[in-house]
């Protein structure tokens, strides 16, 4: 009699990868970054200024309303001072009057004689003078070049260490195959196109 049953055990397969231990140089890198400040052209002047003033001068030609009027209060002012001035002369010589004495007449040419004893004299206009008054000019020239700003970002060179590496990995799995090998079985056996029967009196 044959084995009915096969059984076939598959083993587990592994696979190993190594990578060996390096050392790894790195080069530096260098980096510059250049920027620009603009600089310029910059420019003030002031021209010379020049003030006159010529009020005075020009009061003394053709006064101003507020001027002329000062003015005519001032000549007001000395005429009543002289009519007072007057008034006291002849009232003096009617208290000191004698008899027979003609004070009228006195009075009366007075006025006269002083238009008489005018003294004339000369005057120049305009009696003020011009007032000048004068700034100097100024020029101020600022000029800035442009300027260049270099950043430089270097990296040093360095070493690196790089590990060993083992990487494992299953190709194939453990496995257990079972694999029927008989033939058919038959119920009942007598159906089996083969089947002899047992002779139990032998």
């Amino acid at each position: 009699m044959y084995p009915l049953i096969e059984i076939k055990t598959v083993p587990i397969e592994i696979e190993m990868k190594t990578t060996n231990a390096s050392w790894e140089y790195r080069r530096g890198t260098a980096e510059m970054e250049i920027s620009r400040d603009k600089g310029g052209l910059k420019i003030n002047s002031r021209p010379i200024r020049l003030q006159v003033d010529s009020f005075e001068a020009r009061n003394s030609v053709s006064p101003t309303p507020m001027r002329s009027v000062a003015q005519a209060a001032q000549r007001g002012r000395q005429a009543a001072y002289e009519a007072t001035a007057a008034y006291a002369r002849n009232g003096k010589l009617l208290l000191n009057a004698k008899v027979g004495e003609d004070v009228i007449t006195q009075i009366a040419t007075q006025p006269q004689q002083e238009a008489m004893n005018v003294t004339v004299g000369l005057d120049f206009l305009p009696k003020g003078g011009v007032e000048l008054d004068w700034q100097a000019g100024e020029m101020q020239i600022r000029y800035e070049m442009d300027k260049l700003n270099f950043d430089w970002k270097v990296d040093n060179a360095s070493f690196e260490f790089v590990p060993a590496d083992i990487e494992i990995s299953i190709a194939q799995m453990p496995d257990v195959i079972i694999k029927y090998v008989g033939g058919p079985l038959y119920v009942p056996p007598s159906a089996d196109p083969n089947y002899q029967p047992v002779d139990v009196q032998a």
